[in-house]
């Protein structure tokens, strides 16, 4: 049975972010609040828990999971970004958006675009998310929870609770979450390219 953790979402307890960051270390899978929707998570390159996510979600293996970072100095890790792309991106982090940049050899293959080499990047500005990334010291591996035969993603932790209370390992309810996903801009040519219109607003961006 999962834990779950009521959280204060604009002062989290740093108790139970700790507890948080202690069950994504051992292998956990975690549902967590962001600045779009809840999210399902794990530790960076975890095969297992990775492959737990894909089970609850009913993911084929060409799905690609998203890399939430803490900042922008993260992202430079694991993704090539030029002057044109960092400017944008420092102009819209952290926020409700994706963004699709060549992928660095330190990013794990399972979250590769196996033909493209990129990868999907966000850094939230949920204050819960900021807070476990922070005390996880680098970033984890996401993606929205959308469960099988929906089409919007879970957005109350207690009904979250009592679908996946046996599935997953931890369930930080942050309050309501939206439906909307994060919008998704791809930064790999050298225009911009908005690929999906979510909560991050796109004026000025492409």
């Amino acid at each position: 049975m999962s834990q779950f953790f009521e959280i204060h979402p604009d002062n989290p307890q740093p108790r139970l972010i700790r507890q948080a960051v202690d069950i994504i270390a051992e292998g956990g899978v975690v549902v967590l609040p962001t600045d779009s929707c809840y999210a399902i998570a794990c530790h960076l390159d975890d095969k297992s828990a990775v492959e737990r996510i894909q089970r609850i979600r009913q993911l084929d293996k060409k799905h690609n999971f998203t890399l939430l970072c803490r900042d922008l100095s993260e992202i430079a890790t694991y993704a090539r970004v030029d002057n044109a792309a960092y400017r944008l991106l420092k102009a819209n982090t952290p926020g409700a958006y994706t963004f699709l940049l060549r992928a660095t050899a330190e990013v794990p293959r399972r979250l590769q675009h196996p033909k493209r080499k990129t990868v999907g990047i966000r850094v939230p500005a949920n204050a819960v998310l900021q807070a476990l990334l922070m005390e996880h010291n680098q970033p984890l591996m996401s993606t929205s929870l959308i469960l099988p035969g929906q089409t919007f993603p879970e957005t109350d932790a207690y009904e979250i609770r009592a679908k996946l209370e046996h599935q997953v390992d931890l369930i930080l309810d942050g309050g309501h979450c939206g439906v909307e996903p994060t919008s998704v801009v791809d930064l790999t040519a050298p225009v911009p390219a908005l690929l999906r219109q979510g909560r991050g607003s796109v004026e000025g961006l492409v």
